[in-house]
């Protein structure tokens, strides 16, 4: 294999049954903020295009640096649309996340939309940023690439809770990723992230994941290092421990807070 593709550091862990710490990237859009999180010990960047006006070429730059730096690029696309996965994947992420995902017919299409055949229908397009451009065949970029790609299914209501075990069970994909932001306001508990039925739908989720040789991720739940433990000791390897504008809103209210307290002569 070319020296300049980079394997992907996230799904070699998950494969390994390690854990995956991932940053957020929310409002920061250039590439330096994939060079921070590599700096901060992160496995792996997030660039979140559901929830903020992130263009596709910022996010290509946020990818690109996060190979350079040996980390992980996902995306969180914004839908169930292939086009939004495939383009960002064409771009340099060597992951998507997928929101919202029901059922097996969802997962199955994330997987036809990302993957090449005889894994799925990903149209191809040759090499690219993942693969450092390098000078390979068509018939190796599609097989890297199909090994090198992380696709993760967004685990976010009750409905899809109760269908855990036959997303699982879809070929290909890799992660069952609780969103635990929207799953608790889906159940009428907005933030109550470790209450009794938050932690039976982590326990659903986990066995189902397990059950398949499948992996499971969590989001949201940030600065509870108990209740992560409880979800590491649970199979939880991939966790999004926080996003950028968190970071900063937390050491910036915390140092504000201090210099207002000092005494002015």
């Amino acid at each position: 294999m070319p020296t300049q593709i980079r394997e992907n550091r996230a799904k070699k862990m998950l494969k390994n049954n390690e854990l995956v710490l991932c940053m957020g990237v929310n409002q920061l859009r250039t590439p330096n903020i994939a060079m921070i999180a590599a700096a901060c010990g992160f496995d792996a960047v997030y660039i979140d295009l559901e929830h903020n006006p992130t263009s596709l070429e910022s996010a290509a730059g946020v990818c690109v640096a996060a190979l350079g730096m040996g980390i992980t690029p996902i995306a969180r696309v914004t839908s169930h649309d292939p086009h939004d996965a495939t383009r960002i994947l064409d771009c340099g992420a060597q992951g998507v996340m997928v929101p919202h995902i029901q059922n097996a017919k969802e997962a199955r299409d994330i997987v036809n939309a990302c993957l090449y055949a005889p894994k799925g229908h990903r149209s191809a397009f040759g090499s690219g940023p993942a693969l450092g451009y390098a000078a390979i065949p068509q018939a190796q970029v599609c097989n890297i690439l199909n090994d090198e790609t992380v696709l993760m299914a967004m685990i976010e209501t009750p409905e899809a809770i109760e269908n855990a075990e036959e997303i699982a069970a879809v070929e290909g994909i890799d992660v069952l990723h609780i969103g635990a932001s929207d799953l608790s306001t889906e159940m009428g508990i907005p933030g109550q992230y470790s209450s009794e039925r938050m932690r039976a739908a982590f326990e659903k989720v986990a066995g189902a994941a397990r059950r398949h040789g499948k992996q499971m991720g969590v989001g949201g739940v940030r600065q509870d290092f108990e209740f992560q433990s409880w979800l590491i000791k649970l199979g939880m390897r991939y966790l999004t421990g926080g996003s950028d504008i968190a970071y900063i809103l937390s050491a910036g209210r915390a140092d504000v807070k201090q210099l207002r307290e000092l005494k002015i002569a």
